[in-house]
């Protein structure tokens, strides 16, 4: 069974910097895609990042682009999610998700098509 567990999340001053991290387990994840998520009070669900783990293929939403990194570990078997500049709006639940399948298209940006999903952790970003 796969499982997925964030950590990394917390208070941070607008400016600053955070590091989140998605460890991985159950199997071997080559051939998946994962991505990052986040969720602010009363909003929807929305896409942030997104690597193909084998190619190593990196996707971002506009908004934070030039500010976040999202990185994987294959040792560790573990995704990072470099976030740089943050701001207030970047304030949010952050959850990890992981899909089996290769995402082309740009499909790796709904949330449905990914199978496995972390307990996420809350980022706030204070102005």
């Amino acid at each position: 069974q796969v499982q997925l567990v964030e950590s990394g999340g917390g208070l941070v001053q607008a400016g600053g910097s955070l590091r989140l991290s998605c460890a991985a387990s159950g199997r071997t994840f080559s051939g998946y895609t994962m991505g990052w998520f986040r969720q602010a009070p009363g909003k929807e669900r929305e896409f942030v990042a997104a690597i193909r783990w084998s190619s190593g293929n990196t996707f971002y939403t506009d908004s934070v682009k030039g500010r976040f990194a999202i990185s994987r570990d294959n040792a560790k078997n573990t995704v990072y999610l470099q976030m740089n500049s943050l701001k207030p709006e970047d304030t949010a639940a952050y959850y990890c998700a992981a899909s089996a399948s290769t995402l082309y298209n740009g499909r790796y940006t709904f949330p449905d098509v990914y199978d496995y999903w972390g307990q996420g952790t809350q980022v706030t970003v204070s102005s």
